[in-house]
């Protein structure tokens, strides 16, 4: 993807943005801001001759879309200025979410300092299952796959000048129905706690403990819910900065309930940190919502179609939560396997994931900012730019988490140390932790895959089945292979059956988004063959960086000196070595390259 330096104007305009798309006789301002949310209140469109008219603003301009594939009064030229848009809107969007993840590794160093990793954390830990779940299934796999393509279509009307406002029809039509719908649910999971708790975790020491944090944690299925709807719904706007800010308000509503009632409360600090932070997702974004709401008067004298609320299909509806439930469910399986080990074995699998899941996070905010662009491109019936740029996103998401993979795998009981061990928080929990994280991380490239390929599958709106048919025969392998490898190898055997369930998963959605399967024919496909050879660099690069890195690693005797060293080498590795696997003339040059970083490693001991 080529990016433009920063000093690129960014044309985007029209529809939410509250500044003038490319309308012939508007001269363009010399330096247009980069409008991801902070300029809602910044300008207004002009009035006087050739100005875009209020009540029929023009269309957003999408980054990539030709000319005459835009409705309304935009449409100049978008591509590379555009592209820079992405660029920037996706660095603003991973700024904020590693922000978010810092905030979330002091979180869990708060919880291993203040709580250990015992039959407490473990009690907190099934409660935990409850905000995991709705998060997926809310914000992140849920909500988004059925609302931002919905927007999407709302915003592709509103454009052409339809009567009223397509998006506050939407918004009338399905907002009030899902609180109502949220907020039953939970109150069922408060109600329903300790049978919860005894289903989930059966072999859990004290299971009233885990039933008070789950009521407790039972409030963020609505706030959850809010929440996702307002990322959705800015996110379709090309609003990035609130909804990418969730996560940090979040993290800090827990780590502060825990600090300040932790030593009254216990562990159910932590549970009330949850609903806290729940309803601080919400808040962060409310206003910037409602802005883009109530800034837009209706067009009653617009000549295109009249804008009503489009209700959501049931089919889709029930499809995306199906897929969500499934995916999410590992979680359930790898819980329910673990409280059959001893105690502190969920506390291990969860610190290692939480470490570990990070480079998927980093790597999957790409396709969060692009996903509006691809469904919007297939509203506007551009297949072929949907396409690239799905393709575009694979073959990026996949390198960064590979090299965030090598260096999770190679540097593994150096970060546990660092992060983790201090408190009630021992040696032996770090040594447990680092080898559970060195085999969950086999799996992020699966993990990545699929949070970036069901996208495609539900940007058009439309109810597909294969991703939940694919993410069950993943969760069948997860469930089998866990059951047998629980008992020879204990939580480790867990974290495999993860990574080999998800990567099943992976390849039957890729292979399900070949083009010219007709099962494809209505979304988005890809050219399967240019994929995997796209997939297959960094892969190669990846195994043997992950080897140097953890030779490197493992030369220094202090933990932070390991980590910047295998840090280090696995980047100087990873990098040249998977750009130069691409042109066959500088394979050999990366190989000596490898070979050389080796040798000065080899003798830095000695130093």
């Amino acid at each position: 993807m080529t990016v433009k330096p920063p000093s690129v104007p960014d044309p985007k305009g029209g529809a939410g943005s509250g500044l003038p798309g490319a309308v012939p006789g508007v001269p363009k301002p010399a330096a247009a801001p980069l409008d991801l949310g902070f300029a809602d209140d910044l300008a207004t469109p002009p009035d006087g001759p050739g100005a875009a008219p209020r009540t029929a603003p023009a269309p957003a301009v999408d980054p990539g879309v030709p000319p005459a594939r835009k409705g309304g009064a935009g449409g100049g030229e978008a591509g590379p200025a555009s592209r820079g848009f992405l660029a920037r809107a996706a660095l603003v969007t991973a700024s904020l979410s590693v922000a978010g993840s810092l905030l979330g590794l002091v979180r869990d160093q708060a919880l291993a300092r203040l709580f250990g990793a015992g039959s407490d954390t473990d009690a907190f830990l099934v409660a935990w299952t409850v905000p995991e779940f709705a998060s997926t299934l809310l914000i992140e796999d849920g909500l988004a796959l059925v609302l931002i393509p919905a927007f999407s279509v709302a915003l592709a009307h509103r454009a052409k000048g339809a009567k009223g406002d397509p998006v506050r029809a939407l918004v009338a039509a399905t907002l009030p129905r899902l609180c109502l719908a949220l907020a039953a649910v939970a109150a069922l999971v408060a109600g329903c706690a300790l049978w919860l708790v005894r289903a989930l975790a059966p072999g859990l020491p004290d299971p009233r403990l885990a039933a008070d944090c789950t009521r407790l944690t039972a409030t963020c299925v609505l706030a959850f819910g809010l929440a996702g709807y307002c990322s959705a719904a800015l996110r379709a706007h090309r609003r990035f900065v609130a909804p990418a800010a969730i996560y940090v308000a979040y993290n800090a509503g827990i780590i502060a309930a825990m600090y300040l009632l932790g030593a009254a409360w216990g562990v159910r600090a932590a549970a009330a940190g949850v609903a806290a932070g729940g309803c601080l997702m919400v808040a962060v974004q409310v206003p910037s919502l409602w802005r883009q709401l109530t800034s837009r008067r209706p067009a009653p004298h617009a000549s295109g179609p009249d804008a009503e609320g489009r209700p959501m299909r049931l089919a889709l509806v029930a499809a995306v939560l199906l897929f969500a439930l499934c995916r999410q469910s590992q979680v359930l399986v790898e819980r329910f396997l673990a409280s059959t080990l001893p105690v502190g074995a969920i506390s291990h699998l969860n610190y290692a994931q939480k470490v570990a899941q990070i480079p998927m996070t980093l790597s999957l905010m790409l396709c969060t900012v692009t996903f509006p662009v691809v469904a919007r491109a297939l509203a506007d019936g551009d297949t072929e730019r949907a396409r690239t740029r799905v393709q575009r996103d694979l073959a990026l998401a996949s390198a960064l988490v590979l090299l965030g993979m090598c260096a999770v795998i190679a540097c593994a009981p150096q970060l546990t140390e660092l992060l983790f061990q201090r408190g009630a928080f021992t040696a032996e929990d770090t040594a447990a932790t680092a080898a559970v994280m060195r085999v969950y991380a086999l799996g992020l490239l699966g993990q990545t895959l699929v949070g970036a390929l069901v996208r495609s599958y539900f940007s058009a709106g439309r109810p597909r089945w294969y991703p939940v048919a694919a993410m069950a025969a993943g969760i069948a392998v997860t469930s089998w292979t866990g059951a047998a490898a629980v008992g020879p190898f204990g939580v480790a055997g867990i974290a495999a059956a993860n990574a080999l369930g998800i990567t099943v998963t992976a390849a039957l959605l890729l292979t399900g988004l070949r083009k010219g399967r007709r099962a494809a024919a209505d979304g988005v496909s890809v050219h399967l063959r240019q994929v995997l050879a796209e997939l297959s660099r960094p892969v190669r690069a990846a195994v043997v960086a992950t080897v140097t890195g953890a030779f490197a690693a493992s030369r220094p005797d202090s933990a932070p000196a390991g980590l910047a060293a295998g840090l280090l080498t696995v980047t100087a590795v990873f990098v040249p070595l998977t750009l130069a696997l691409g042109r066959p003339q500088g394979r050999t040059s990366a190989l000596r390259s490898v070979r050389t970083v080796t040798r000065r490693l080899a003798h830095g001991r000695k130093r």
